[in-house]
């Protein structure tokens, strides 16, 4: 046998690979509001291995010997029979490597100890601060379970005194009733008592009965409590383990749900009062409001207010509305009180307090000047203020609604309000005769009286203010004064002249004749009205006019009445609010406030407000916002009402509108009286045939979005003194729409009044020219049936319109397509000659009808 096989069988055999034993288990694994999971537990064992008896240890490793190198190394000796081992020495390349490789070894021990003492460390520190906020809730529940305990015996102590009370009355009832029962005769039987009865059994007496009662139920309660023991706080803290998942019993409340239960116990409360009754609340009821506000406002739920209105037969859900009686009635009904307001109410208080006599200061005049058109209005105006405004009209007529103000040479200071003279222009007069002091009427001493002139009159009649009639152009050689004086007789206006008591003032604004004398007739006039008013207060007053600037953003006139406005003020005008940014007076300057009958430009407001609209000032942007909220939408829905509704008169007044031909137009102007005007003329074109039709007005420059709105209509777009821009004007060249500029009102309303014009229909006049009486009708095969006629009356002529008549009833009517004489045909035939006619498209004649002829002249109409 050789040595290797003598080597393979003395070394041991090996044990073959097995698979470890393990131990299976399982547990029950609790988690947070009360789930809980089966888990299987395994447990390995280690498989240990024993040396085989009899078998030589296992050979022991031997460490390679680093020597010192030598000057020569020499070679390691080599021993094949020792081991099978190979000794040799290291090089100085795997001594570096060895040496790199155990500090790097070292260096990463000692960072993974780092690690470990640093992780270990903020694990206690967290573990220590649970323990805390363990030991400090541990602490609150005993402190708690220990009040509990004194309350529960300090009950149980009150129980006890009353019920030794109650004993001691009843041996005091019972002492009475033995000595009762001594003085009683001794035939009588008295009544055995049952024995054993106790106190609590005691069915005579009700203290005894109520004493049992309290025993039975509080005692045991109390004995209850005092007998549980507090439960240990089982509050799991820290990581899931084994022994914690094996503990399964019953959970501790969580602190969410008692600060829960204490908050609804502190809203239950407040909502009840002191002796457990509901409280009563004051709520406020509008004019509308949902269910579910209106819960809200009672505290207390919609479910529980639906099932009210329910009861009393109202089917609703939570977002149904109620009107204000509805509300009011449930709201009653629930025990509590109504405050009743309104929409409007946003308005009360809205221009303050009266002011005090004490308070009253006086102020300039506020002046109209009105009058017919070309009368000198303006040119008086420009005399006064040495000005040339006249120059700067276009047309050398006033268009527009002007304000100034002026000061004589005694000190004193006038306002002036110009007011166009053109009959588009009503709206604007009636305006300033409203927030007027005193009226100028101005008429031209070579024209006399005419039509806006009695309109200037009516005007200040129904404002209710002194009138100062001012005769100009007496420099004129056709003026006559005294024909103006007698002519203002027939519109009871009667002259000092005259014996009445308006003043008139003859001047000349050209000339500049008697300018003092008109200025001495208003501050007499004015110091007769005595006119006052408090500047120490917040302005108000009223919107004279507005427009919209392209670099300044929506610009207002405003009169001051009373008052003075600032800068920074917050007001309200009509239906628009703003900020006040800057104030501009008459002569452009920007000023620092305005005082009572001053006019004032003002920036800031967020919209173009309306001429004659009243503005406030308030204390808030809030209120300002809110006021002028609720105006626009009572003007959306006054707009909204007038479009809507199903009535048998709004259907028939429909029907008749979709016959009338209308002219859609968008109009666009400089200011806002000037779109009034050319609307309020407009209007009065219309006619039971023809109207116009305004699709859209505004104040500004033509933008873009006008262009698009016409073109949808098919409609021209207008505008007055002003321009479109580069936008709009490409989209109007590619869209073909109209762009008509004006700058004289006049220009405006004949164009459209002719535009109009040719919309009428043609008026349609006949002319009898006469009659012929069929005496044979032939039938020709080539012409159809063809009627021999004698003409009767007047004369017959071809291509004129014919009627036949049979029994004085016209059966048909059309033309003559053939007139013949003979042979040959005629242009027309007179009265008592016979002649052939044909109908066009017509061939049913008899003997005896009459031929009525006649022609129709069409006459183009105007408006």
């Amino acid at each position: 046998m050789s040595e290797e096989t003598k080597d393979e069988t003395s070394k041991p055999k090996r044990k073959p690979l097995t698979l470890r034993k393990t131990e299976t288990g399982s547990v029950k694994q609790s988690f947070s509001h009360g789930r809980s999971k089966t888990v299987v537990v395994e447990t390995k064992k280690r498989r240990t291995i024993a040396p085989k008896i009899g078998a030589a240890p296992a050979p022991k490793e031997v460490k390679p010997v680093v020597e010192k190198p030598a000057p020569k190394p020499a070679a390691p000796a080599v021993d094949p029979k020792k081991d099978g081992k190979v000794l040799r020495t290291l090089s100085d390349t795997e001594k570096k490597r060895i040496e790199v490789a155990l500090k790097a070894a070292k260096v990463q021990e000692q960072e993974k100890r780092q690690r470990e003492e640093a992780e270990r460390a903020a694990r206690e520190k967290r573990e220590s601060e649970e323990r805390e906020k363990l030991e400090a809730e541990r602490k609150r529940v005993a402190e708690e379970e220990e009040k509990r305990s004194r309350e529960a015996e300090a009950r149980a102590k009150a129980e006890a005194e009353a019920r030794e009370s109650l004993e001691r009355e009843e041996e005091e009832r019972k002492k009475r009733n033995a000595s009762k029962t001594d003085s009683r005769p001794k035939g009588r039987e008295e009544p055995k008592e049952k024995e054993g009865r106790s106190f609590e059994k005691d069915a005579d007496n009700p203290l005894a009965e109520l004493g049992g009662r309290i025993k039975t139920k509080r005692n045991f309660d109390n004995e209850s409590r005092t007998q549980a023991k507090p439960k240990e706080n089982r509050r799991r803290t820290g990581k899931l383990t084994i022994a914690n998942a094996l503990d399964d019993e019953e959970r501790q409340r969580s602190l969410a749900s008692v600060r829960r239960a204490r908050e609804r116990e502190k809203q239950a409360r407040q909502t009840r009062g002191s002796d457990g009754s509901k409280q009563a609340r004051e709520v406020i009821v509008p004019e509308t409001i949902t269910v579910q506000d209106l819960a809200q406002r009672m505290a207390m739920r919609a479910v529980d207010l639906v099932k009210e209105l329910m009861k009393q037969g109202q089917m609703v859900t939570a977002n149904a509305i109620l009107d204000a009686d509805t509300a009011q009635l449930v709201v009653e009904d629930l025990g509590h009180t109504v405050k009743r307001v309104s929409e409007a109410d946003v308005e009360e208080g809205l221009e303050g307090d009266a002011d005090r006599e004490e308070d009253m200061h006086p102020r300039p005049p506020v002046v109209t000047i009105m009058g017919h058109v070309d009368h000198g209005k303006t040119s008086l105006l420009d005399a006064l203020r040495q000005t040339d405004v006249v120059a700067g009209e276009a047309g050398g007529i006033t268009q527009h609604i002007g304000a100034y103000q002026i000061e004589i040479d005694s000190g004193q200071r006038i306002t002036f309000l110009d007011t166009p003279g053109h009959a588009a222009f009503t709206q604007m007069r009636a305006r300033g005769a409203k927030v007027t002091d005193i009226v100028i009427i101005v008429v031209a001493a070579d024209d006399s009286v005419m039509p806006q002139t009695v309109e200037a009159i009516s005007h200040a009649k129904a404002a209710e203010v002194p009138i100062i009639v001012a005769i100009n152009k007496i420099d004129r050689p056709q003026a006559d004064a005294n024909k103006v004086r007698t002519d203002l007789l027939q519109y009871e206006l009667q002259v000092e002249g005259m014996g009445g008591e308006v003043q008139d003032v003859e001047v000349s604004a050209l000339e500049k004749i008697n300018l003092d004398g008109l200025q001495e007739a208003i501050v007499l006039q004015s110091e007769l009205l005595e006119l006052k008013a408090n500047p120490d207060r917040p302005a108000d007053g009223a919107v004279v006019e507005a427009q919209l600037d392209k670099g300044r953003g929506p610009v207002a006139t405003l009169l001051v009445r009373r008052g003075t406005l600032k800068r920074g003020d917050i007001l309200v005008c009509g239906a628009e609010w703003g900020k006040v940014r800057a104030l501009i007076n008459d002569k452009g300057q920007q000023i620092k406030g305005a005082e009572p009958s001053m006019p004032v430009e003002i920036l800031g407001l967020n919209g173009v407000p309306e001429p004659g609209d009243q503005f406030v000032v308030v204390d808030s942007e809030a209120r300002a916002r809110e006021v002028a909220e609720f105006r626009q939408r009572q003007r959306r829905e006054k707009s909204n009402a007038k479009s809507s509704g199903t009535s048998l008169e709004l259907m028939m007044s429909q029907l008749k509108d979709a016959e009338i031909k209308e002219l859609p137009v968008v109009i666009k102007a400089d200011v806002q009286g000037s779109v009034e005007a050319i609307v309020g003329a407009l209007e009065k074109m219309s006619t039971d045939e023809v109207r116009v039709r305004v699709l859209h007005t505004g104040v500004g420059g033509i933008s873009e979005s006008d262009v698009i709105l016409a073109e949808a209509s098919n409609a021209p777009v207008i505008g007055f003194n002003v321009r479109a821009n580069k936008q709009a004007r490409g989209e109007a060249e590619k869209s073909n729409v109209e762009i008509r500029y004006y700058s004289i009102i006049y220009d405006l309303l004949d164009d459209l009044k002719g535009a109009l014009s040719g919309m009428l229909d043609p008026e349609i006049t006949e002319t009898f020219l006469g009659n012929a009486e069929i005496l044979e009708v032939f039938n020709i095969s080539k012409f159809g049936k063809v009627a021999g006629c004698r003409v009767v009356e007047g004369m017959v002529r071809r291509g004129a319109k014919v009627r036949l008549i049979r029994d004085d009833v016209v059966i048909h009517e059309g033309e003559l397509s053939q007139l013949k004489r003979f042979k040959d045909d005629v242009q027309e035939v007179p009265m008592g000659q016979e002649c052939g006619m044909s109908f066009a498209n017509y061939d049913d004649m008899k003997s005896g009808d009459i031929i009525e002829c006649f022609a129709v002249e069409k006459k183009e109409r105007t408006l």
